[in-house]
């Protein structure tokens, strides 16, 4: 077993990350969505407000779309799946869970991928830093 750091520690203190997690979050950063593969064109390289994102990262049992280390921030792109009731409750209970870990979840739905959006939508997290 392994960590997933954050600038020299662990996203979530004590919490193991597998190889199974680590070689999944790879896969998806390799295979995209569209709208995923759009929004890291707009917050890789620190372009969005310079904050600082990472793609298909490992939080301890969870994989999420972005994470900003900074304001620690997971960024999740939905799509219509996420409208199932099915779903929908999982979503609730992984924020639930990485909120229990001091990590915020905020959802953005497909057709708001733009830079505008994601601008408007983080800069008032960025600024309470």
């Amino acid at each position: 077993m392994h960590f997933a750091h954050r600038s020299g520690s662990r996203v979530v203190r004590g919490v193991a990350v597998t190889r199974e997690s680590t070689q999944r979050a790879r896969e998806l950063r390799r295979a995209p969505t569209p709208s995923e593969a759009l929004a890291w064109t707009l917050l890789r390289g620190r372009r969005c407000l310079g904050l600082k994102f990472r793609r298909q990262q490992v939080i301890g049992a969870f994989i999420v779309d972005f994470y900003c280390a900074e304001l620690r921030l997971a960024l999740e792109i939905d799509g219509g799946v996420h409208d199932d009731p099915t779903v929908s409750d999982y979503d609730r209970a992984r924020d639930q869970a990485l909120a229990a870990h001091d990590v915020r979840v905020v959802r953005v739905a497909i057709a708001d991928v733009t830079a505008a959006h994601l601008v408007a939508l983080l800069a008032p997290l960025a600024a309470a830093r």
